[in-house]
């Protein structure tokens, strides 16, 4: 007997230990549950309100694609399709680089500021040059050219231009030629003349800053005036302001003989060749995949270049001394006395 309420004593025992464990549990989960509780209580709108910017800003945030897809020596800044999303991306595109990186890197897409909206991505060097230069698709020298003094070239297939001196790339930069109905004359030509500020034949609401005539027949020339990133132009070959204003400085005019009818000496050297791939991929866009994809060698410009070297060396001869003749006739006119007096006989 003994032995049996020695067992059931135990038994009780460690009922009643279970018992009161499980009433501490409950009674600390009721007290995590009140101080939860209290705790959201305590806490003040502002902070609140700082928990929902917070979570609002995350998810906002996730929705967004991402900017900049880093490829290699070229990245692609995505543009948003909604007004909102993309006013945030260029937020950050103007924060991200500077006013001159910018300016590089819009022409390097074929646009200027006032179009910079027209594009759905950017292509952006991993290294910022701001001259340009390290992404020229033109050869930095071109052998024939050497005894060529200036030599313009526009390249209809990547609407970019060269120049070069003596040979060397001295300076490249894009363009916006002729659109498909209305397609730039291609062919060797000169310069002619130049006009500071031109209005255009089609409308007169047209103003073109730094015109400078190279089809004199069919008025076509380069001038500054909109980029918007492809062919859109009535013939003529539209640049950036700085780019107008450079060749306008840059390129020599034709001289004209006494009463302007017919040509004593013929201006810089122009050419403009090729065709643009209408309906195709932006040509600068294919840099995302290869560098080099825009690149002109040395021997295509040679083989466009030799059938006229002939012609526009003879051209510069020519011009050298009419323009020696007009120097020389120059000074002989400072030498002489303004009132010369006449002798008595």
């Amino acid at each position: 007997m003994k032995k049996v309420f020695v067992k059931k004593s135990f038994l009780y025992v460690l009922l009643a230990a279970l018992f009161l464990v499980s009433c501490k549990k409950e009674i600390e989960k009721i007290s995590d549950t009140v101080n939860d509780t209290a705790a959201s209580v305590s806490d003040t709108p502002e902070e609140a309100k700082k928990d929902t910017i917070k979570k609002d800003s995350v998810v906002q945030k996730e929705s967004l694609p991402p900017a900049m897809q880093e490829t290699g020596f070229y990245n692609a800044f995505v543009l948003p399709k909604d007004k909102k999303l993309r006013d945030s991306v260029y937020a950050a595109f103007s924060k991200k680089y500077s006013e001159k990186e910018r300016y590089a890197i819009l022409a390097l897409n074929r646009l200027d500021s006032k179009n910079k909206w027209n594009a759905d991505t950017l292509v952006v060097p991993a290294k910022i040059d701001t001259t340009l230069m390290e992404y020229s698709p033109f050869p930095m020298q071109i052998d024939v050219l050497s005894g060529v003094k200036k030599f313009v070239v526009f390249s209809y297939p990547i609407q970019a231009y060269g120049v070069y001196t003596n040979g060397s790339l001295v300076k490249w930069g894009p363009t916006s030629m002729g659109k498909k109905t209305a397609k730039t004359k291609t062919g060797l030509t000169f310069a002619n003349w130049k006009k500071q500020l031109a209005i255009s034949t089609v409308s007169s609401e047209w103003k073109l800053p730094y015109n400078f005539n190279i089809f004199n027949l069919d008025g076509i020339g380069w001038h500054q005036y909109d980029l918007p990133g492809y062919p859109a132009s009535h013939s003529c070959l539209r640049l950036l302001l700085k780019d107008a204003k450079w060749l306008y400085d840059y390129a020599d005019t034709w001289v004209l003989n006494p009463g302007g009818a017919t040509t004593k000496a013929k201006g810089t050297a122009v050419l403009v060749y090729g065709d643009y791939k209408w309906g195709g991929k932006k040509p600068w866009r294919k840099l995302l995949d290869d560098p080099n994809a825009n690149n002109i060698s040395v021997e295509e410009m040679t083989k466009m270049i030799e059938p006229n070297i002939g012609k526009i060396l003879k051209e510069q001869e020519n011009r050298d001394k009419v323009v020696d003749s007009i120097r020389a006739a120059k000074a002989v006119l400072e030498q002489m006395p303004e009132n010369p007096k006449t002798q008595t006989p």
